[in-house]
């Protein structure tokens, strides 16, 4: 196995995870929707979920790190936007604010960008579990960037 992984983990797009790596990856996304669905008007506890799943998986192969690492950085970009709009109806609701329009366009657009992400999850989630290496635009370069083979690994290369 880690001969695999030392030959293509600096290629995920051909790289073949076995079954329990595939599973590992997938449930990273899929912790990310049962989080979506119990913490809804909370944004931080998508976050904190998708946090703990990745702690839990940090020591695993390269492949389940950077699936979990693209969910990661997903999620705390959800939290930014979904943080503000969960303010702004905050103090609509319970301070001096009024509805205006561009708290409608604010609410209209999280509401796009979240449909969005969630789409594109349940996707990832499915191909990841067939072992399809998925790459999402923004996300997956900045995961690039941010999730590296182990140094132990290279040092054998």
């Amino acid at each position: 196995m880690e001969y695999l992984q030392i030959h293509f983990m600096n290629n995920l797009a051909t790289y073949i995870p076995n079954d329990m790596e595939a599973e590992k990856a997938s449930n990273g996304y899929l912790m990310s929707l049962l989080a979506l669905m119990v913490g809804m008007p909370f944004p931080i506890i998508n976050l904190l979920a998708t946090i703990i799943f990745y702690f839990s998986n940090r020591k695993s192969t390269y492949y389940v790190r950077w699936h979990c690492t693209q969910t990661l950085v997903s999620q705390l970009t959800l939290l930014f936007v979904n943080a503000i709009g969960f303010s702004w109806t905050m103090s609509i609701l319970f301070g001096d604010n009024l509805l205006s329009n561009k708290y409608i366009a604010y609410i209209i657009t999280i509401f796009l960008f979240n449909l969005t992400e969630f789409i594109v999850t349940i996707s990832a989630a499915v191909k990841t579990r067939k072992g399809i290496h998925t790459e999402w635009w923004f996300w997956g370069a900045l995961t690039n960037q941010l999730c590296r083979p182990a140094k132990e690994v290279n040092s054998q290369m």
